[in-house]
């Protein structure tokens, strides 16, 4: 029941973010500006849909390892595929010292699992076990394009706010059209931060009924949790939400929007069913 609402939460959410792209486009130009709106908005969904894998791992210079390379990732990431009746992923190694981890494609058979050297020199195997079934569950569901597009969806609309609003047609009000460029991106970014809240708790149920326990993640989320407070991981705000635990950008700014759910309710939750996993 609970992978129930969370699937029509993010469901639901998904056609309010595409919603509020085609909403814009009509206030601020009418409806002749809603198909370029739309049109704009998918083209940009090709290229994250095709090419999201590459940016990230290139953002964290990602390098795919082979068996030899770390036989005990590689056989982690091997065996918890087959429970979890997936092809086997790219496994991939960035030299980040930041202890992260996350998934990246298109799809299960275009898929790839990359962790950092932090990582893998803080967990023991059976948090990284933790962490390798949170990621594969997030391959199994698609969230990494269903979290792409969000996110270029709110980077869509934000940037039709602007080319509308500064563009040849200037017929809307003037109040209307800064009210729509002021509040639309705070709009989309928190439907897009609720999305990637709402698959995170999903893929941490689901790696722990993969491992059979939540205990390797509950205590790894811990670990990486207060290590990312104190090592940066420089990577764009728009990548943040891929990651297993949020990164420290080393962005000056406060951020007022989270793309993780708290920690500490992520543990109580995996503690929570814990009891039934054990039955």
């Amino acid at each position: 029941m609970w992978g129930f609402w969370n699937n029509l939460k993010t469901t639901l959410l998904m056609s309010g973010l595409m919603g509020l792209c085609l909403g814009i486009g009509y206030l601020i130009g009418g409806p002749q500006a809603m198909l370029p709106a739309l049109i704009f908005g998918g083209f940009m969904n090709v290229i994250a849909f095709f090419f999201s894998d590459k940016i990230a791992l290139m953002t964290v210079r990602g390098r795919e390892i082979q068996r030899q390379d770390d036989p005990v990732l590689y056989d982690t990431v091997a065996q918890l595929a087959g429970r979890a009746n997936l092809p086997m992923p790219r496994v991939c190694i960035s030299p980040a010292q930041a202890p992260n981890a996350f998934a990246t494609g298109r799809s299960p058979h275009h898929s790839a699992v990359c962790v950092t050297a932090g990582l893998r020199q803080m967990l023991s195997r059976d948090e990284l076990a933790g962490v390798i079934a949170h990621e594969l569950s997030h391959v199994k569901h698609r969230d990494i394009l269903i979290s792409t597009i969000a996110a270029v969806f709110a980077g869509t609309i934000t940037w039709i706010s602007y080319i509308l609003m500064f563009g040849r047609n200037r017929r809307s009000n003037p109040l209307v059209a800064i009210l729509i460029i002021i509040l639309a991106p705070i709009a989309a970014s928190i439907i897009q931060m609720a999305i990637s809240r709402s698959r995170e708790y999903e893929a941490d149920r689901e790696g722990a009924e993969i491992t059979g326990t939540g205990m390797g993640l509950a205590n790894a989320l811990r670990k990486l949790d207060a290590a990312n407070r104190q090592i940066p991981l420089p990577v764009p705000d728009s990548q943040s939400n891929m990651f297993i635990v949020a990164p420290l950008t080393g962005s000056h700014f406060m951020k007022l929007f989270s793309t993780h759910p708290p920690i500490e309710e992520r543990i109580n939750r995996l503690r929570q069913m814990e009891p039934g996993l054990m039955a």
